[in-house]
């Protein structure tokens, strides 16, 4: 693939990813204020001690297979076929089990509505056991721009339905009937748009040559799911579905950012730097530009989130989520560096390397836990700053990992970061300032917000900022 081929499908990736994800996020912000207005934070609470459940069930569903079909050369009909049935068998399995368990999930968390509402909840990933196969092929063949629309599709309609059910009173099962729309709609739009059809033809073969890649990365995908989990458990353990309530709003909040921009490098990231894996200078210059792009878009996107965070919950979603804004400012700052996170650990799967991904996560799971057990009896902003801090750092240990893969070192990392991290401090001292004197709450969220970004598009345009310009000469091509 020519350097201009590669630049023009990575920009277009990148517009229709960012489109995607800015307006799925949107839209889930809006449908998200008006059932944080109506719904109480135990419903919230409820919902939110079976998503640690679902989401193991995803993992181990998933199987690693769309990063594996994705690295795979001379891919075939039978490599799909592979993992569509063993998707298939694995997630009505999972879903067997959980059903089962059902119980005891509710005896755990002290609360006897989860028996149904969990049987109920997890039918979602049973959706996505027919919708893995061609997910990883929209991902391969960079078919951004229909995912985009099947994202952006789904969301709107499972959104209205949540709104529906809220106003007609129907609490918690608003929240739980609009995920399982939006889960089963997204994958119905997969094989919509994908060419590739399942066939009976069984041969499981394919699935066992990528075991060895996929396993390392299930696992890891399970330790990942545990670390930011954690929190969650032990409230819903040791705490009232209120105070679990509270964190589920500010980490939905804070992850809704983080994802909109992680979506967005995430759509094109892997499939990128795979197609460049055999030239090392071609993928770090790759890299690199992702990182700076990244961090562009990220430092004043959640910094900026947990600056407006106190007149974002009081004015938007009402004073019964005060106790949430310190939460959503702590887990915005921790945001801000999972894109780039992200972009480091795609590239070492670009590169085969799934054994220091898992390693990676296993020392990050522990480390995590061991601070779990001394920080709780200190209490749940303790925790959050313990496991928000951890995440931050181990950006750290990844880099490491990109220096043995494509000598990418701490000083570039530094180098590519710090100017975009020091200009969004910069922009966010000086909005307080200008904004301190405001008292109507809602003027001062609007103020906060415009001054900021005026401030940064300033300092970026007088520091002349390549990546700066490049994102202005593109939005100008597409305009």
């Amino acid at each position: 693939m020519g350097e201009s081929t590669l630049k023009e499908k990575t920009s277009k990736g990148l517009f229709w990813g960012g489109m995607s994800n800015g307006l799925q996020q949107l839209l889930s912000a809006l449908f998200g204020i008006y059932l944080a207005r109506t719904l109480s934070p135990e419903d919230y609470g409820l919902v939110g001690m079976l998503t640690i459940f679902s989401m193991l069930a995803l993992a181990l569903q998933d199987g690693g297979f769309v990063s594996a079909l994705i690295n795979r050369k001379g891919i075939v009909h039978d490599d799909y076929n592979a993992v569509f049935w063993f998707n298939v068998f694995c997630s009505l399995a999972c879903y067997l089990i959980l059903f089962l368990c059902a119980p005891l999930i509710a005896r755990y968390f002290h609360h006897p509505e989860l028996v149904e509402l969990s049987r109920w909840t997890f039918l979602s990933f049973v959706f996505a056991g027919f919708g893995t196969a061609h997910r990883a092929y929209l991902s391969k063949n960079l078919m951004v721009k229909e995912m985009a629309m099947v994202g952006i599709f789904s969301v709107a309609a499972s959104g209205l339905l949540g709104i529906y059910l809220a106003w007609k009173g129907f609490a918690y099962w608003a929240l739980v009937f609009q995920a399982l729309v939006l889960s089963f709609m997204t994958n119905a739009g997969y094989w919509f748009f994908s060419k590739w059809r399942p066939s009976f033809r069984l041969n499981f073969q394919p699935v066992r040559e990528m075991l060895k890649y996929s396993v390392k990365l299930v696992v890891t995908s399970l330790l990942g799911i545990l670390n930011s989990n954690l929190v969650t458990v032990i409230l819903g353990r040791y705490y009232s579905a209120e105070r679990v309530g509270f964190y589920t709003q500010a980490n939905k909040w804070s992850m809704m950012g983080s994802n909109t921009l992680s979506g967005m490098v995430n759509s094109v990231a892997h499939p990128v730097l795979a197609s460049v894996v055999d030239e090392r200078e071609r993928q770090l210059r790759v890299f690199r530009k992702m990182m700076r792009f990244a961090s562009f878009i990220s430092f004043p996107a959640m910094l900026g989130l947990a600056f407006i965070a106190p007149e974002f919950i009081l004015v938007i979603l009402k004073d019964k989520w005060t106790d949430s804004i310190l939460l959503l400012q702590i887990l915005s700052f921790a945001g801000a560096f999972l894109p780039m996170t992200y972009i480091c650990t795609n590239l070492l799967l670009s590169q085969g390397r799934s054994d220091q991904y898992l390693w990676g996560n296993v020392a990050q799971f522990l480390v995590i836990l061991v601070l779990m057990y001394l920080l709780y009896p200190l209490g749940v902003t303790a925790m959050v700053i313990g496991v928000s801090a951890a995440n931050v750092l181990w950006l750290l240990l990844w880099t490491w990992f990109t220096r043995k893969a494509v000598g990418y070192t701490f000083w570039q990392l530094f180098v590519d970061l710090a100017p975009f991290f020091g200009f969004t401090l910069l922009a966010i001292a000086g909005a307080y300032l200008v904004t301190a004197g405001i008292g109507s709450l809602a003027w001062k969220m609007v103020a906060k917000i415009l001054v900021t970004a005026a401030i940064y598009i300033l300092v970026m345009w007088l520091s002349r900022s390549v990546t700066f310009k490049e994102c202005i000469d593109y939005v100008k091509k597409r305009l």
